[in-house]
């Protein structure tokens, strides 16, 4: 399953832009090569780090696709331009993306909306992971809502707005702290059983909360705000590592807040990347369970983070970088 999923990818992965090719190509830097013939970016990735398997029977490319950014500003409406977020849903198909992450309360329901009129019917093998559990009072606000009966209710809609029978990955969008995380993880237990979602995944919690989770259900997937400049989770992401679970970091090049380092601008700059393609790679290289999810509504960036997985740095540059992300 998981060589037929990377040969169908790396197929795919030859649409990679002439422009973000050829700019990645002719990079300065040559102490980013893996030897003296190697390029900075080099093909499709095919091996087995490449790609991780969700619940282990679900194979993705462990670079994957946010869909947040597709909304209107403050997360909240359509989008100014709908033309151009069913191009970018598109052509992050086209190039290899086979993960998308999404949540009922983007919009709220747009951006699920958006992921149906571009894709569906659905390529085989794309996995279209959503969350609930957060409300939306308005623009750039969020307030968990945890209760049983309003997770059935949004699996339900959810199901129906993105066209499918099933979801392979359904997350718990935030622990509600006026409801037990046993009741509501017990909603979505129930909608496992009934055939309504396959894997279920959590979100902004700590070790001990999925060890707790675990009593309930299975928990395939953990969900947290981490990047190179922002490791507040790394004992979330080690729990995760152990126990073989999918480390999803939201925010992967620092979302609103932007990725605040000048020694790593520096060092991108220096070997023709930007810092959120060195950001990129070097959450790929951190661990095998992590899996960015990047979201943009603009091609050009789409491209570019993208591009990222194809970056091949040594083992020596690698203690490099990690010492300048220590300085943050």
């Amino acid at each position: 399953m998981a060589e037929e999923y990377l040969r169908k990818r790396d197929e795919l992965c030859g649409g990679m832009s002439r422009r973000v090719f050829l700019r990645a190509s002719l990079a300065g830097g040559a102490s980013l090569l893996v030897g003296r013939a190697a390029p900075l970016f080099a093909g499709a990735p095919g091996n087995d780090n490449s790609i991780f398997s969700i619940g282990r029977d679900v194979p993705v490319d462990r670079l994957g696709f946010g869909a947040m950014r597709l909304t209107g500003e403050g997360i909240w409406g359509w989008p100014p331009d709908r033309a151009n977020a069913i191009k970018v849903l598109k052509r992050a198909v086209e190039l290899g993306v086979n993960l998308i992450d999404t949540a009922d309360a983007y919009g709220p329901d747009t951006s699920e909306l958006l992921i149906a009129e571009a894709l569906y019917p659905y390529p085989k093998g794309l996995v279209v992971a959503t969350k609930g559990g957060n409300t939306r009072p308005g623009p750039n606000q969020w307030v968990p809502d945890g209760r049983p009966e309003y997770l059935k209710q949004c699996i339900d809609k959810s199901l129906k707005r993105l066209k499918l029978e099933r979801i392979d990955l359904y997350q718990l969008h935030r622990v509600d702290p006026k409801v037990p995380m046993e009741d509501s993880l017990g909603a979505l237990k129930e909608a496992q059983s009934a055939g309504k979602i396959r894997h279920i995944g959590l979100s902004e919690v700590s070790p001990e909360q999925v060890q707790g989770a675990r009593k309930v259900v299975p928990i395939a997937t953990v969900q947290n705000r981490y990047n190179i400049t922002d490791r507040k989770w790394d004992n979330t992401l080690a729990y995760c590592e152990k126990e073989k679970i999918g480390f999803m970091p939201w925010a992967p090049v620092g979302g609103t807040r932007g990725m605040s380092s000048a020694a790593l601008e520096k060092f991108a700059k220096d070997h023709g990347l930007t810092i959120y393609q060195l950001g990129l790679a070097w959450l790929l290289h951190r661990s095998p369970v992590v899996l960015p999810i990047p979201g943009t509504s603009s091609l050009a960036h789409l491209e570019e983070n993208m591009a990222a997985r194809k970056i091949q740095v040594s083992s020596e540059e690698w203690k490099t970088i990690d010492s300048l992300a220590s300085q943050t």
